[in-house]
This record gives C-alpha cells, structure tokens and sequence, in this order.
C-alpha cells in the first residue's frame, strides 16, 4: 500500500482541495484512494473528511475516522487545550490506518504547526517516513515560505515526493523555487470557478502525471 503526506507552506493553501483531486487522480487509475485527516481543527462548516467525500463522491469506506476533531480554527496545540483534549503523539505514531489501496494523509497546517507544546508535526513525518508532497501557493511570498519548508523537510532527510503549486500561472515563481531547491515540480492545480468531481478529475488530468504517484 502506498502512502502519501500531504502538507502545506501554511494553512488555507490549498491541501483539502488538491487531497481530493489527488483522489480523483488515483481513482481513475485503479488504485483505490482512501483519505485520513488525523487531526481536524475547526469545525464551523464542516470537517476537512466530509468536504474531500462531499467533492470527490466517493464511498464512506474510503475515508478513515479522525483521531482528534477539535473546535476551534487554530493549531492543534492550542485547539486542543480550549477543548481539554490531551493529543496521544505515540497514538499518531502507531495508529496511521491499513487499507487496500493508496492513503493520503493530510496533515494540519505547515511542517513546524505544533501538535503539543513539546511536539512539532514535522516530527511526526519523520517517524512515519511517507513520502511527502508539499503544497504551495503560486503567489506574492511562496518563494520565501516554500523554500523555508522544503529546506525543513530536506534537511531531516523526509522523503520528498514534490510540490504541487495552487493558484493561477507564475512561472517564475515557480522556476525560481524549483531551481533553488532543485525538488520536482509535480504539477499546478488552477483555482477553480466550480469544484466537483468531474473538475477535479479533468483539472489532475491536465495538470499532473499520474505516474508520479504511482
């Protein structure tokens, strides 16, 4: 079974969104995709699990339950205080779900979002030692922001599977980061005027190899 992390330069960058394309992706090439968000922060709209289920329509067999769903929009170590829930580091060590076909994992927020206030995400990817694929925007600071967060994922020696760009077209921007970090560019998913999951299956198939993630 295959795995793959799926993170971010920082939050609202697009990772649910490109989760479910990814999705989209692997489904049409047969490899049965399920989806695992372990820690949820916020809840006013709805669950990170039930909007990649809402955009891709697939079965709830796909999409294995939370460790931890905590109210509060924050990160998940202050999230976790206002809640009064103790996050099991050892338990998110031990407890990444089997299933037959491909896992994507999305994490919450960027490599250093501290999941208690001695433990950093980051730590919990080199444990787990998936392949990582790092999601960045196309826009004004991503050069700074993504180089910060591939160096940290380089420079513990994670296994970096690329960067998927979001946004609209920035070729340089997005030349000058691959240059520097000399890290694959797996591809750009555009913003989206409609998302469904007819979009997101045409959007992968444009914009991405599909044999990158097999």
């Amino acid at each position: 079974m295959q795995k793959f992390v799926v993170t971010g330069t920082d939050t609202d960058v697009g990772k649910t969104v490109f989760s479910a394309a990814l999705m989209m992706g692997l489904e049409d090439a047969g490899q049965n995709p399920h989806y695992w968000k372990p820690i949820q922060s916020g809840i006013v709209d709805s669950v990170d699990t039930r909007t990649v289920q809402q955009l891709t329509q697939l079965a709830d067999e796909r999409f294995c339950p939370e460790h931890y769903i905590l109210s509060e929009p924050l990160s998940p170590h202050i999230a976790a205080e206002i809640d009064d829930v103790t996050i099991d580091i050892q338990a998110l060590r031990s407890g990444v779900p089997e299933c037959d076909g491909t896992l994507i994992i999305e994490g919450a927020g960027g490599m250093f979002v501290p999941l208690t206030r001695s433990h950093l995400q980051v730590n919990l990817y080199k444990k787990w030692g998936h392949p990582i694929i790092l999601c960045a925007r196309t826009s004004l600071g991503t050069i700074n922001h993504t180089l910060l967060s591939l160096e940290a994922i380089l420079e513990r020696d994670l296994p970096l599977l690329g960067i998927v760009f979001i946004g609209e077209e920035n070729a340089d921007n997005m030349r000058t980061i691959a240059d520097f970090s000399k890290a694959k560019v797996l591809g750009r998913l555009p913003m989206l005027d409609h998302l469904d999951d007819k979009a997101l299956r045409l959007n992968f198939a444009n914009h991405f190899d599909i044999q990158d993630f097999l």
